[in-house]
C-alpha cells in the first residue's frame, strides 16, 4: 500500500544546492527494504544502487518514473549523483522528464557537473538538459558585476532559517552573514527577477550605520542570492513582543536610529529611495543596541517625476498591511512620505506597546486609514513627552505632502531625548 506521508530520500550522495546535507549513513530498511516503504522511494533506491532489472519491474507495475520525494527528487537527480548513466539512460527511455528541480533549485544535470560524472553529463546533454544558468547571467566576464560572490564560499553547515523565513544564516569569510536565496518560481518570473535586480541596485547605493549592510550577491549561477550583514540580535518586532510598551527615552532613541536610516535612503542622489515595506520585522538590532533599516524587496527609486505608483493594488501576502500609507492601499502615486506615515505607527508601537488597531483584521486596517482613522492613544500621558504625540499625528496626516521630512523629525526627535535624559539626570540627582 502505498505511504499518504511524505518521504525523503536520505541514501547516497545529495543534491549539489542542498545547503543542509543529509546523513548519508541511512539504513538500508529507510531506503527501500522495509515492507511499507514507499514505492517511489523504492524506485530512487534501486536507482542509487543501480539495480537496471528491479527499476524496470516497479516501472511495468505502473510507479510514476518521475516521482518526487519531499525534497522534489526524482530518481534521475539520484543517478545523477552516482554516475550510473545506464540508469540514467533507462529512465530516460522511460519518459522521465529530463530537467527536473529539486527544492533547492538543483537539477540533475547539475548534480552530475557537481559530482564530475562526465559520461552523465553527455547523456543528459544529449537528451537536452540545459545547464544552471541564472537570469542575470553575463556571457563576457569582464561584465560580472563587482558585488559577486562565488557560492562555493557560502557554507550553509547548521544553516537555520532567520524571523520571516527570507533569509538563512551561513558562513562566509570567516563571519556569519544572512543569505536571501531566489527560488524557482521567482527565477522563471521575469517581473520578480527584474525586482530583484532593482533590489541590487539599490543596495549597492547605500552605506550608512542605520541600515543593514549589503555584502554581496550571487548572480551568475543557480539559485541566486543576496548576502547582507547578520545581525543575532533579530528584529524590532520579536523586541517589542517580549518587552511590551518601551521607555520614552529607549522608544526615542530607536526613533532616531530609523528616522536617521530614513533619512540617508530619502536624500539619496539623484534619485531618493523609498522603503515602502517599513515595518517592526524590517528593523534589526545590531550589538550596540541601534536599530537598522533592512529588507528593501519593494523598495522603489523615486524617479525625477518625484511620484510613484504601482503596476497593480497592495496585495498584503507581501508586506504588512498595519503600516501601509493610505495612498499605497488606494493605489495612488506616492512619494517618500509612504515611509513617514509607517514611522509614525511604529513610534506609537513602541510607545503603546501594541500594533496599530491590534483588535482589527489586518486586511482590514489600510481601510481605516483611508477613512482617516488613526490608533488612539491609550497609554499615559506622561509616556508621550512634550512634543512626541504631536509629531506622531504630523507624520500619519492624511495629506502627505502636509507630514514632515525626516531631515525635520531628526532635529525634533533629538530635542526631545535631550529633554527626557535632562529630567532623568535631575531625576536621579534629585535622590542622591
Amino acid at each position: 500500500m502505498e505511504s499518504k506521508t511524505p518521504v525523503r530520500f536520505t541514501l547516497g550522495k545529495q543534491s549539489s544546492l542542498a545547503p543542509d546535507r543529509f546523513d548519508e549513513s541511512a539504513s538500508e530498511d529507510e531506503a527501500g527494504d522495509g515492507v511499507d516503504v514507499d514505492p517511489g522511494v523504492r524506485l530512487m533506491y534501486l536507482a542509487n544502487e543501480g539495480d537496471l532489472e528491479g527499476i524496470k519491474e516497479l516501472l511495468d507495475s505502473g510507479i510514476d518514473v518521475n516521482f518526487r520525494d519531499i525534497d522534489d527528487r526524482t530518481a534521475l537527480h539520484i543517478s545523477a549523483c552516482q554516475g550510473l548513466s545506464d540508469v540514467v539512460a533507462l529512465l530516460l527511455e522511460r519518459g522521465a522528464e529530463v530537467d527536473p528541480r529539486d527544492r533547492w533549485g538543483s537539477t540533475p544535470l547539475a548534480d552530475a557537473i557537481h559530482y564530475n560524472n562526465q559520461h552523465v553529463i553527455k547523456l543528459l546533454e544529449k537528451h537536452g538538459a540545459k545547464p544552471l544558468v541564472a537570469p542575470m547571467h553575463v556571457k563576457n566576464a569582464r561584465e560580472v558585476p563587482e558585488y559577486e560572490i562565488d557560492p562555493k564560499e557560502l557554507d550553509f553547515t547548521n544553516s537555520v532559517e532567520i524571523t520571516k523565513g527570507t533569509f538563512r544564516i551561513a558562513s562566509w569569510r570567516g563571519i556569519q552573514v544572512a543569505v536571501k536565496r531566489l527560488g524557482e518560481e521567482v527565477i522563471s518570473d521575469e517581473d520578480k527577477v527584474r525586482a530583484f535586480r532593482d533590489e541590487l541596485a539599490l543596495l549597492q547605493k547605500i552605506r550608512h550605520p542605520n541600515v543593514v549592510q549589503f555584502l554581496g550577491a550571487v548572480t551568475q549561477s543557480s539559485p541566486m542570492m543576496i548576502v547582507t550583514e547578520y545581525l543575532p540580535k533579530g528584529d524590532l518586532r520579536e523586541f517589542l513582543k517580549r518587552k511590551g510598551a518601551l521607555k520614552p527615552t529607549t522608544a526615542v532613541r530607536f526613533a532616531m536610529d530609523i528616522a536617521r536610516g530614513l533619512n540617508y535612503l530619502h536624500e539619496n542622489k539623484p534619485e531618493a529611495i523609498i522603503h515602502r515595506d517599513l515595518e517592526p520585522s524590517n528593523i534589526l538590532r545590531d550589538d550596540s543596541g541601534h536599530l537598522k533599516v533592512a529588507d528593501f524587496g519593494v523598495s522603489k527609486l523615486l524617479k525625477v517625476t518625484n511620484r510613484l505608483k504601482e503596476d497593480k493594488p497592495l496585495m498584503c501576502q507581501d508586506t504588512s498591511c498595519r503600516y501601509v500609507a493610505p495612498e499605497v492601499f488606494r493605489n495612488q502615486e506616492y512619494d517618500t512620505k509612504v515611509d513617514v506615515f509607517s514611522f509614525a505607527l511604529i513610534l506609537q508601537e513602541m510607545i503603546e506597546g501594541w500594533p496599530p488597531f491590534l483588535t482589527k483584521q489586518e486586511l482590514d486596517v489600510p481601510k481605516l486609514y483611508a477613512a482617516k482613522e488613526r490608533p488612539p492613544f491609550k497609554a499615559p500621558p506622561k509616556h508621550y513627552a512634550h512634543g512626541l504625540k504631536e509629531l506622531i499625528e504630523e507624520c500619519w496626516l492624511e495629506m502627505p505632502a502636509k507630514r514632515p521630512t525626516f531631515k525635520q523629525i531628526i532635529p525634533r526627535l533629538e530635542s526631545i531625548y535631550n529633554s527626557l535624559s535632562h529630567k532623568k539626570r535631575w531625576k536621579v540627582l534629585s535622590l542622591a
